[in-house]
């Protein structure tokens, strides 16, 4: 699941120069044009680029491991991602030798790590987004301090000493 694409499919997304790829793989946001997310293979041609059965394929459906997008009448229809995903059970299940209920959990905890990793990137823009706002409001504060010139005024000083007497205390009449 690296977002490339299927490579070799023609109008596969993330394929630079074909629909749907774009340049470094990033779509446009035209309603036609496809992206990684579109529902566009049929049972039969998804398991032909993920290389199974396509009784393996209604499988991991029934499983919860890749569950692609429904059509009206109910058939299956398979993304590029879907497709990426198939191939990724497959190397894990074969290659790895981890069994179903394994891949279902690794599955769940990639998409709770990228939902995890949106989720910081979210807030990262929000506080970057705070501290240009605390940033513009400080400067604004610092604008508005006055800078008038004071006249210089020297002050001389003068041996004059002054002494403080107390005022004497008048008798009131509770005294």
């Amino acid at each position: 699941m690296n977002g490339r694409g299927v490579p070799g499919v023609p109008g596969a997304p993330g394929v630079p120069g074909t629909p749907g790829g774009g340049r470094n793989g990033r779509a446009t946001r035209n309603p036609y044009e496809l992206t990684d997310e579109s529902p566009v293979y049929v049972i039969s041609v998804a398991a032909q680029l993920s290389g199974l059965h396509p009784q393996t394929l209604r499988q991991y459906d029934r499983l919860g491991l890749v569950s692609p997008d429904r059509t009206a009448g109910r058939g299956r229809r398979y993304s590029a991602r879907d497709i990426e995903l198939l191939r990724q059970v497959q190397q894990l299940s074969q290659d790895e030798g981890i069994n179903l209920a394994g891949i279902k959990r690794i599955i769940e905890l990639e998409n709770q790590v990228s939902a995890l990793q949106s989720r910081v990137a979210e807030l990262q823009q929000a506080l970057e987004g705070a501290a240009t706002t605390l940033q513009q409001r400080e400067a604004a504060v610092h604008a508005s301090y006055r800078r008038d010139l004071v006249p210089y005024q020297d002050v001389q000083q003068t041996g004059a000493l002054v002494v403080w007497r107390p005022k004497p205390k008048r008798p009131g009449p509770s005294d």
